[in-house]
């Protein structure tokens, strides 16, 4: 299961700590918490780990990306423009764009 994929529940294992939000954002969470009758400390948990795994898959692609210029597994603009522009007339000549 990915990180995206998982699910905070109220009685999986967890940790505590604290974060200041402003009065507004409080408040929203409040009423979000309301309507969907979960507690704030549940939803701002799963806020903070969908938060955290977006975040963790960027810097991971980046760190992909400085490694791909490091090793030289480059491909140079002007080939990858040909190979995409040539993606999109395949997909439009196809009626599926």
């Amino acid at each position: 299961m990915s990180t995206m994929e998982h699910k905070l529940t109220e009685t999986a294992p967890t940790s505590t700590m604290t974060i200041r939000v402003t009065p507004e954002t409080k408040a929203q969470l409040g009423r979000l918490a309301q309507a969907t009758k979960r507690s704030r400390a549940f939803l701002a948990g799963e806020a903070v780990a969908h938060y955290v795994a977006r975040e963790v898959a960027i810097v991971e692609g980046i760190k992909r990306g400085l490694n791909d210029i490091n090793t030289g597994n480059l491909v140079p603009n002007d080939i990858a423009m040909e190979e995409l522009s040539a993606v999109i007339t395949d997909i439009s000549a196809s009626g599926r764009g």
